[in-house]
């Protein structure tokens, strides 16, 4: 059975925070939490059994729905973190990522100057004195 890392802290204690919306909401059920959250049945139940983790737009849900604090609604649980971190190797760009990103930077770089180069020479071209002359006679 897949753990999630939270889940070995001591204090981390999801089923609290749920009894807790049950009596806040005045719900019958964990089904009737499932509906106002508006997750899946077997959502409330994979966090009941520490098989999932009560993740961030489920927090975010529930904050919504309650009106209590995320702050809050993290103690109520157990999670005692005041940071998330990720670890170094998570959100970097892999090497050939990287280098098709600057490619594509190059590229757009490159492309914004040309317009800019075409409008530098229409307004050269412009401004020169017409020998035909705009007059109305």
């Amino acid at each position: 059975m897949a753990h999630h890392a939270l889940s070995s802290q001591e204090s981390y204690n999801p089923n609290h925070l749920l009894d807790i919306l049950l009596g806040k909401m005045q719900l019958k059920n964990d089904a009737a939490l499932s509906r106002m959250l508006e997750v899946a049945p077997p959502v409330i139940s994979k966090i009941r059994h520490h098989r999932l983790p009560v993740g961030a737009s489920l927090l975010i849900r529930m904050h919504e729905v309650t009106g209590m604090s995320i702050r809050d609604l993290r103690d109520l649980m157990g999670d005692r973190r005041t940071k998330y971190r990720l670890s170094d190797a998570q959100g970097r760009p892999k090497p050939e990522e990287k280098a098709a990103q600057q490619a594509a930077q190059q590229a757009a770089q490159q492309q914004q100057a040309q317009p800019q180069a075409q409008q530098t020479q229409q307004s050269n071209e412009g401004s020169s004195p017409s020998k035909s002359g705009n007059y109305a006679h």
